[in-house]
């Protein structure tokens, strides 16, 4: 049953690595952190049923999930360090 998600391996670690960047532009944002964990939570839950259901037919196409999904966090990544450094320049002008 493991070896049906092995083409995935990289796509969870970097999934993981996309959560945090999400917390970290949700903590800049000053978002509440309960209603972000719950909302976190809930995703997290759907992307792995959506995972469990779907898997034979996304496996045709793990290549291209694995790209999109490396790009789609690279470019989280960038936006939460231009956003975090914006905040950091606004709090550091405002003193």
């Amino acid at each position: 049953m493991l070896t049906e998600y092995l083409p995935f391996v990289g796509l969870l670690i970097f999934g993981n690595i996309e959560n945090l960047i999400l917390a970290s532009q949700g903590e800049v944002k000053n978002a509440k952190v309960l209603s972000l964990s719950i909302m976190s939570i809930i995703i997290v839950i759907l992307w792995y049923a959506l995972g469990v259901i779907l898997t034979e037919e996304a496996i045709k196409y793990a290549n291209i999930i694995d790209f999109i999904g490396g790009l789609a966090i690279f470019i989280l990544g960038i936006q939460a360090i231009v956003e975090a450094r914006k905040s950091k320049r606004s709090k550091k002008a405002g003193e």
